[in-house]
């Protein structure tokens, strides 16, 4: 396990931290699962043992892992990192979970499994009304919340086809060549749907022009001039990006390339 400390919290006696548990694969955010990239999960939880606890049993079955114990990092982490699914306690230090479920809601159709001691059935309802997916009430076995777990998985690939990859708000179906954000629909192009694939299989790392062009072009044999890849980017950019002159999803590293961001 790597523990880091990006991020601190200015109040009394508590200082904010996440820690990343790295994989038998020989990292957080490497290796393979079910034939695809490992699946991601953020756990927000202010109880450090539990957390731990819970990390563990996910690495375990090989996720990779990432833990906060406040609101405020785990929205920051949720924002920056592209995960699967996230942990979510509703009795948090600096706020309220369920606040920062309907927040979520609001960018992203990642699932949420909500943990809390909060047993009430009117906060059951109020949790998935809010958007969780599932909701454990506390105490629980680590065994029944890796199902619970694995099962919200299983519906997602079900309902996709087992076909769809996902970025933060970005999905693309690669069985019906279809790209959306949020859920809606953004018509592409053939060749600015094999950039937009091959900029999700490799979220988060830098891909040099070269490689861009011999994984979409050269190996169908094809002429490809210098000027193919800077327009089909500023093309894709014009329909993916708030601003395509300051792009946040597709960015340009100088000298090395472009690097997909979670959306």
């Amino acid at each position: 396990m790597t523990l880091t400390r990006p991020l601190w919290y200015n109040a009394p006696c508590q200082v904010e931290y996440y820690f990343r548990i790295s994989s038998a694969e020989g990292g957080g955010y490497t290796g393979k699962i079910d034939g695809g990239m490992m699946k991601r999960i953020l756990i927000i939880e202010d109880d450090e043992n539990l957390s731990r606890g819970i990390a563990f049993a996910f690495e375990r079955d090989g996720y990779a892992v990432t833990c906060a114990n406040t609101l405020q990092t785990g929205r920051s982490v949720s924002e920056q990192d592209d995960v699967d699914l996230i942990v979510l306690d509703l009795n948090l230090p600096d706020g309220d979970g369920m606040e920062l479920c309907k927040a979520i809601r609001k960018t992203s159709a990642v699932p949420i499994v909500m943990l809390t001691a909060r047993d009430l059935e009117p906060d059951e309802v109020a949790g998935l009304t809010a958007g969780a997916d599932d909701y454990i009430t506390k105490p629980f076995s680590l065994s029944v919340l890796c199902a619970r777990v694995k099962a919200v998985f299983r519906r997602l690939d079900a309902k996709d086809g087992g076909q769809m990859i996902r970025s933060g708000s970005f999905s693309l179906d690669t069985n019906l060549c279809r790209f959306y954000r949020d859920g809606e629909e953004i018509p592409v192009s053939a060749t600015e749907f094999r950039l937009l694939k091959y900029f999700m299989d490799n979220a988060g790392q830098v891909l040099t022009k070269e490689q861009i062009l011999a994984a979409l072009w050269d190996k169908q044999g094809n002429f490809v001039d210098e000027n193919t890849l800077p327009v089909n980017i500023s093309r894709l950019r014009s329909k993916i990006e708030d601003d395509p002159k300051n792009p946040k999803v597709v960015k340009t590293i100088h000298g090395m390339g472009y690097i997909w961001m979670k959306g």
